[in-house]
């Protein structure tokens, strides 16, 4: 509380933390309240009706949109939905009957303090403090009604962000370009704390109802409470740093690091019988590390080389930053699909397809835009068509930066490579030798190159369009090869797969004249061919650093576009900062 009179409740005086950000903007009344919540009340006790002193004092605060005492005092983001909710009270307070705070205001309390255990931290709510403010509740002299009212709304306020950062993230991804719309799922917020919360019989099942309704979500929340546990129980010894890559058999004196942190997080069995007193690196111990390996996007050979020696002192504290990260994301995503998607998470470089029963159909490896130069964008959109044996008509960029001097060196390289220039309409304009005035033309944009179909097109020979502001789609390719490594950013941006045979069955399994041998045959014709799907198909690209499998096994992954570290500057503002 605030300036309260027992010397007693002195550390009550900074009331409830705001949450640190919201790159959101102003949170006006927007959408409906989540199907499956119970709107139902319970006035099971005498409400706390104000006196005009009280209610002079509530409309201050919320004309000011500003409470002294919070971590973050400005809630003008949310200034207009805090005054609605009070609109609906008629001159009582929300958490506050017979000058106590209700049950659902000490639940709500609880959950706050509990932030972390979703990936939200309990210091943006104030959570550490919270025990102190309910003590001053039992102090001999009572909190005045001043007092009352800056708790209430300091805990409506909490509770507003809370609910809304558990549905749609705390960070709009609109911050870093990506293409994903989360206005459309905002709360009403106002009608949702005053309908389902303050009155509910049950405050946390309420709130479980706004999260994401993915069982990978729900996994990445359980595999966070466990790496919580493992990061309280590490004891955070590094293994020794290596003089030469350690191989089955070496001799290496990281062995009893190695063999604890692995039996901790479970990639060694635990009481296996070996104690390694030699300090040789063999046997089961071997078999553990390939099993780390292959949950952290290595290679799995068994081999301790530098890459594998990062991964393996990575603190587990930050496992659990990837995992809060992962789940921020997850809170982007649409709560609905009208079909199963397919989903393509980038820096594991691999493609899921889903089911109606939300299991992973189909998987396979991709490869996707280069780090550095060509990075493979995030958003959301539908397949719509699939074509066979595409024509490739190369980027205006590709086009001038890389094809033109190859054009210049050797005159056969169009022909030899199945290139044709083409004007505005398509017309072929050569497909041999480029004269001066062609290269002006390729120079400027008026005249385009295009490959033509067949295996060696840089497209395979199947093309997935999905519309897009950024002109990718995923497609087959030549390079088959690139497939073999573990890290896979090779491509200018768009998603390149591994198996366009069975992304194609799947994509057009709900099309019966598609058979798989219709595919082959369409691929490996002589013409063109393009189908457009009767119900276009989800597709998200996502960048997830940290994924949990539905056998519950949690993998990670290098922040290839150093996206987490952007993430983690923009959840570290406060909510008035863009």
């Amino acid at each position: 509380m605030i300036k309260l009179r027992d010397s007693r409740c002195l550390l009550c005086t900074a009331l409830l933390t705001v949450l640190t950000l919201a790159c959101r903007g102003e949170k006006g009344k927007t959408g409906a309240i989540p199907n499956g919540l119970d709107s139902t009340t319970s006035q099971d006790i005498e409400q706390q009706l104000l006196t005009n002193e009280g209610r002079g004092e509530l409309r201050a605060l919320l004309n000011a949109a500003e409470l002294p005492g919070l971590r973050w005092p400005s809630f003008k983001n949310y200034q207009i939905e805090v005054k609605e909710f009070y609109n609906g009270f008629d001159d009582t307070l929300a958490w506050i009957h017979s000058s106590k705070p209700t049950r659902q205001a000490r639940t709500m309390i609880q959950l706050l303090k509990e932030a972390d255990l979703k990936g939200l931290a309990p210091e943006d709510y104030d959570g550490p403090q919270w025990n102190e403010h309910l003590a001053c509740f039992d102090q001999p002299i009572p909190p005045s009604e001043s007092e009352l009212v800056r708790f209430d709304v300091a805990l409506t306020v909490s509770a507003m962000r809370y609910a809304s950062d558990l549905h749609m993230g705390r960070v709009n991804p609109r911050l870093f370009h990506f293409g994903l719309d989360i206005d459309h799922k905002k709360l009403d917020l106002s009608e949702f704390l005053r309908n389902n919360l303050v009155n509910v019989q049950d405050v946390s099942a309420t709130m479980d109802k706004v999260e994401p309704p993915f069982p990978a979500y729900r996994r990445t929340i359980a595999a966070l409470d466990a790496y919580l546990d493992l990061a309280r129980r590490d004891d955070g010894a590094l293994l020794p740093d290596l003089k030469k890559t350690v191989k089955p058999g070496d001799h290496y004196p990281g062995v009893p690091r190695l063999i604890r942190l692995l039996e901790l997080v479970g990639d060694l069995p635990r009481g296996s019988g070996r104690t390694f007193e030699t300090n040789t690196y063999d046997g089961i111990l071997v078999d553990a590390v390939k099993h780390f390996q292959q949950r952290h996007g290595l290679a799995p050979d068994g081999r301790i080389d530098s890459q594998t020696l990062k991964e393996l002192n990575t603190p587990l504290s930050r496992r659990v930053t990837q995992l809060r990260l992962t789940l921020e994301r997850w809170r982007w995503l649409s709560h609905g699909f009208e079909r199963p998607p397919i989903v393509v998470n980038i820096p594991e470089f691999r493609l899921y397809a889903v089911n109606n029963e939300n299991e992973v159909a189909l998987s396979m490896k991709v490869v996707v835009g280069r780090a550095y130069r060509r990075k493979t964008p995030v958003f959301a959109s539908q397949i719509k068509s699939v074509i066979f044996r595409p024509y490739w008509n190369v980027p205006l960029g590709i086009q001038q930066k890389e094809l033109l001097p190859h054009i210049q060196k050797d005159p056969s390289y169009l022909s030899e490579n199945s290139y044709e220039v083409v004007d505005s309409s398509h017309k072929i304009i050569t497909e041999g030798a480029v004269n001066d005035e062609m290269m002006e033309g390729l120079r400027s944009g008026t005249l385009a190159i295009r490959q033509r179909p067949g295996p060696e097109n840089a497209l395979g020979l199947v093309k997935f369009e999905f519309p897009n502001q950024f002109d990718i789609y995923m497609h087959g390719t030549p390079a088959t090869k690139l497939f073999s490594r573990s890290r896979r950013d090779f491509s200018h941006g768009c998603i390149r797969v591994e198996d366009p045979v069975s992304l194609a069955a799947w994509v057009l399994r709900d099309e019966p004249e598609w058979t798989v041998e219709k595919i082959r045959t369409a691929m490996n014709g002589d013409e063109t061919v393009r189908t457009k799907l009767e119900k276009p198909i989800p597709v998200l690209i996502l960048y997830g650093t940290a994924i949990v499998t539905e056998n519950g096994e949690a993998r990670f992954f290098d922040d290839i576009y150093g996206y987490d570290a952007a993430l983690e500057r923009a959840l570290a503002k406060n909510y008035s900062e863009p």
